[in-house]
């Protein structure tokens, strides 16, 4: 089960915007890069649900993940880190706020990390980027 749709981050333009203007927190095995959305024009609040939107003028948080070759050339085993991070994800999702869009890329490291070290280091870096609520 993946992310729900309204928390995707799909286009590359969007994973472009992050790269080039958001901010950067390291960790030893994933880097976090975010970038705090504009506020939403009132036209625009109208065609979204008023369960998507978390706060009054700010759209949901979205996410995506970043994982090239050099973590592994076998697909195997890039999606598998994939479905782990997934599952962290949406496991924070509730307490993220709401507003950014946030990209997280995989380093080599995370090759020989488990489950529950992606999930402290994730909630680690969101953290210490202040998107995770009641940081």
């Amino acid at each position: 089960m993946g992310l729900p749709q309204a928390n995707r981050l799909k286009h590359w333009r969007d994973f472009k915007t992050v790269y080039r203007s958001g901010i950067r927190r390291s960790g030893r095995y994933l880097t976090l890069r975010g970038l705090q959305q504009s506020t939403i024009p009132a036209i625009a609040k109208e065609t979204i649900a008023p369960e998507k939107s978390l706060s009054n003028n700010h759209p949901p948080s979205r996410l995506g993940i970043s994982i090239s070759q050099k973590v592994s050339k076998k697909a195997v085993v890039r999606n598998r880190i994939k479905r782990q991070l997934r599952a962290a994800l949406r496991q924070l999702l509730p307490r993220l706020s709401p507003g950014w869009k946030l990209v997280v890329i995989v380093k080599p490291e995370a090759r020989e990390c488990e489950y529950a070290q992606l999930l402290r280091e994730l909630e680690k870096l969101l953290v210490k980027a202040e998107v995770l609520d009641g940081h």
